[in-house]
């Protein structure tokens, strides 16, 4: 079983190609239209999986991979662990800014709350963004992938100099009540 890799293929001109894995598929679909409706400078292809490793048939036809997002349902215990499980079929290298989650329900309760935690705390351990998506409402998945594409042309290399750590910082933070923020 080969691990998923950004650089096993060549880059093509203008393109950024971004993978979501949602084991659920509730978000999934509304966030790629979303994406793909949004974005008009560039070319984005947008593929859906439910849970990595992809499978090995289609390996030399599919494009290079810049970004991995996981969506998890914070409701959901599978949505968690299904993430958890196929961030072990990702390379080191997609743990250099080629990687997100984006967490939905992060309202919802204490379950949501010790799952928030938990994404966190995976995120943290591979150094890359939680961002916090309201799918119920349109302008919600409107904002969630706007936020996605400005990491995605960070990921794929076609974003200006001028976008800096800081400011995707600020563009992926997860805001929560805070009662609910453990340090």
């Amino acid at each position: 079983m080969a691990l998923l890799s950004p650089y096993s293929k060549t880059p093509e001109l203008n393109t950024a190609t971004v993978l979501l894995v949602e084991n659920e598929e509730q978000f999934q679909s509304r966030l790629a239209d979303a994406i793909v409706q949004r974005e008009k400078d560039i070319n984005v292809n947008v593929r859906l999986a439910r849970k990595l490793p992809l499978p090995v048939e289609n390996s030399e036809t599919r494009p290079r991979i810049d970004l991995v997002v996981f969506i998890v349902n914070l409701l959901s215990e599978r949505s968690l662990q299904a993430a958890e499980n196929s961030v072990s079929h990702l390379g080191s290298d997609y743990f250099l800014g080629k990687l997100c989650f984006v967490v939905t329900d992060a309202r919802c309760g204490a379950v949501a709350q010790e799952r928030l935690l938990s994404v966190r705390r995976l995120a943290a351990s591979h150094r890359c963004p939680v961002i916090c998506a309201e799918h119920q409402t349109e302008d919600g998945v409107t904002m969630t992938a706007m936020r996605v594409l400005t990491i995605l042309k960070v990921s794929a290399g076609l974003s200006p100099v001028e976008t800096t750590a800081l400011y995707l910082s600020t563009f992926t933070r997860c805001t929560v009540p805070s009662d609910f923020e453990e340090d």
